[in-house]
């Protein structure tokens, strides 16, 4: 049988070509659905990997690849794939077996499904210092020019990618980046105000202090290039004591004879500057000026993008976490954290939210949920969504109502997006949990016991879809109810923390359940110990997780709560009720009450499934106070009231017998319906036994 997913017009793994392996590049074939890399002898050679070191998954490439090379790697990868490209490229650079660096440059293919999902990964590898340059015969001045116009060449094609300041220092600082062109120290200045920022400074260790900060009108040869807009060549050390007289102690006790001070120029300004200390003495010439000025502007492009970046990136991310909660409240009976960690792709910000809501006795809501796009839009209406819902529950609805009013907001606000969303009412003193689910991963549980278990949440579509794409009765989200004992805990996430660039989404959640389980019981502690999962990059996407432990220690299972869905027409269901209520009475402790509590409960139903249109829910519960609660909710806003039926009246006399029969009873409005209640008294000691 074939593998799904297989292109049966490429045989796996890929054939290599011999004219490839002539010229040092090897082939490589990823599949990303199994997670499997094939690397052919020739690749193996460029990492100076042996067969037998190499164990066919990315993972084995680790020994050859410093953990940031992976990162950006990774990036670049996830980056092709989720921009819908089917080409990348990028200089890495790895170790050799010795532990001497190198420059390798990877090229690679996506091949995609019908339906547009990536499968395989097919590319080769080349040995990037043997990039064409000029014929030997030139002789050793032009291999030299070669490879200095080499290195400024894959310098600046990485500057290009670069994302962040630190990706542009870790470029310069490297000894393999710049340390072709005879430089001893690499310093990158960035101007901040009326100043020059020292931002790096590599090899050798001659730091001079003169651009930790030093102001722009300052007599030093970094000041000079961004005041004039000029490169300032220094051949000789007299030349820097005669010009530099306040540098020259600092360059004195160096080797150094020689030096370059670049301005780095971006849209006609000056935003830094890049200085180059040699140990050669001597002019430039006119080729190595034309090189070095190239590789200024390299560096003032990528500096300026990582800069642009970073400010956006900041803006977009405050303007997200402005839509978050500021804080999480303390919340009696529960320990709760929360976490968020957005993917670094510039202002392309995601719509995951979070909110926890205390409601009153003992009970409290969370929720979670992402918004459809990478961008402030999705921002702006996660922000609107996440008020909206945390509105509807305060008033009183159900969680069902309240998952359904969202959605009919987000439709009318017309925005063209759609969102999924997973929203949990806990009550904490009776363990009882209310989930629906709109398109969201199901939750997760971990028991007191240490078991961990997905939860199979009902679930209806996610909101923003018209309704009448929307299957089924009421309000097209169903309740799902569960019973969350002492110790046990509740999480909920967002896909972010499940993707992994190259994995399918099986592999993600088996990774995350298994941390869920084997993770500390603290929940600041397992929070952090899931994020780290991904890392900070959010594995390319935002992320959002929500983690609930009801307090107290795990015991036997018991007191409820029961729960029944009441359901016009359907004559089982009341009789199924009235036979789990029987059972639970007997097992809780009121043997002796039973016949009026079913009594209770029947009428309460009864009344329900009479006087409302959509039925309604029966559940049944044993309080903190050793009550047995009976509460029947249904989606009519008309309150009950009692009636005095005459002595010959077929109707008329439910809730004055409920009010006979049990000890208390009320009604307690909820939104769009109401819940009627009522609690019996149950003997302690028969409680106890």
């Amino acid at each position: 049988m074939a593998r799904r997913g297989k292109n049966p017009e490429v045989d796996w793994p890929a054939r290599p070509d011999t004219s490839l392996a002539l010229n040092r590049m090897g082939t490589f074939d990823w599949d990303l659905d199994s997670g499997r890399m094939h690397l052919d002898p020739t690749a193996l050679e460029v990492l100076d990997l042996r067969p037998d070191e190499y164990n066919g998954t990315p993972e084995g490439l680790r020994v050859r690849l410093a953990p940031a090379e992976e990162a950006r790697l990774d990036t670049r990868v996830a980056q092709a794939i989720k921009d819908g490209r089917s080409h990348y490229g990028a200089y890495v650079r790895t170790r050799r077996r010795d532990g001497s660096p190198a420059w390798t440059h990877i090229q690679g293919h996506i091949l995609r499904h019908p339906d547009g999902r990536p499968y395989r990964v097919i590319g080769i590898l080349r040995d990037a210092a043997h990039d064409p340059g000029e014929p030997g015969a030139a002789g050793e001045q032009a291999e030299g020019r070669a490879r200095m116009t080499g290195v400024v060449e894959r310098t600046t094609a990485i500057l290009a990618h670069a994302r962040t300041v630190n990706d542009v220092t870790d470029v310069l600082k490297d000894p393999q980046a710049l340390g072709h062109l005879g430089a001893v120290s690499v310093m990158l200045g960035v101007v901040d105000g009326g100043r020059i920022h020292l931002v790096a400074e590599g090899q050798l260790g001659s730091y001079v202090p003169e651009i930790e900060y030093t102001r722009i009108d300052a007599r030093f040869p970094m000041s000079e290039a961004v005041r004039t807009m000029q490169p300032v060549f220094l051949v000789s050390r007299e030349e820097f004591q005669r010009r530099y007289p306040e540098l020259w102690p600092y360059i004195e006790p160096l080797s150094v004879r020689s030096g370059v001070y670049l301005p780095l120029i971006a849209q006609g300004r000056p935003i830094g500057a890049l200085g180059l200390l040699y140990t050669r003495e001597g002019e430039f010439t006119a080729e190595e000026r034309n090189l070095l000025m190239a590789l200024g502007s390299g560096v003032a492009q990528g500096l300026q993008r990582a800069i642009l970046f970073e400010q956006e990136h900041d803006l977009a991310e405050g303007l997200q976490r402005a839509m978050l909660p500021r804080r999480i409240p303390e919340v009696p009976g529960a320990r709760i954290a929360v976490r968020y960690r957005s993917a670094r792709i510039g202002r392309d910000i995601g719509g995951d939210w979070y909110d926890v809501i205390p409601l009153g006795d003992g009970r409290v809501g969370v929720m979670i949920g992402d918004v459809e796009g990478h961008d402030t839009d999705a921002a702006a209406v996660m922000g609107q969504l996440r008020i909206v819902m945390r509105a509807y529950v305060v008033e009183g609805h159900t969680p069902a109502a309240a998952m359904a009013r969202a959605s009919a907001f987000l439709l009318e606000l017309e925005t063209e997006r759609f969102a999924t969303c997973t929203y949990a009412e806990v009550d904490l003193t009776t363990g009882m949990l209310r989930m629906v689910r709109a398109g969201h991963l199901d939750p997760v549980v971990r028991r007191g016991d240490g078991s961990c278990h997905r939860i199979q949440v009902a679930g209806g579509l996610p909101l923003g879809l018209p309704a009448r794409e929307q299957s089924g009765t009421g309000t097209g989200y169903p309740v799902t109810s569960l019973e969350l004992h002492p110790g046990d805990t509740l999480v909920l996430c967002t896909d972010g923390l499940i993707e992994r660039p190259g994995s399918d989404h099986d592999t993600g959640m088996r990774e995350f359940m298994a941390a869920v389980h084997s993770g500390p019981t603290d929940v600041e502690e397992l929070a952090d110990v899931l994020c780290d999962l991904v890392g900070d990059s959010g594995g390319g996407d935002d992320m959002a997780l929500l983690v609930l432990r009801r307090r107290g220690t795990p015991g036997a299972r018991g007191g409820g709560p029961l729960r029944q869905r009441l359901e016009p027409g359907d004559a089982e269901a009341p009789a199924l009720a009235r036979h789990l209520i029987r059972a639970a009475v007997a097992a809780w402790g009121a043997r002796d009450r039973a016949d009026e509590i079913e009594l209770a409960a029947d009428e309460l139903m009864t009344n329900a499934l009479v006087h409302t249109d959509g039925g309604g829910d029966v559940s049944m519960r044993l309080t903190a106070q050793g009550r047995i609660r009976i509460e029947v909710e249904d989606s009519s806003s008309a309150l009950p009231r009692r009636r005095e039926a005459g002595d010959w009246a077929v109707s008329g006399r439910g809730l004055m017998l409920v009010e006979r029969l049990a000890d208390e009873w009320g009604v307690e409005p909820r939104g769009g319906g109401k819940r009627v209640w009522c609690e019996f008294a149950v003997d302690a000691s028969e409680q106890a036994g």
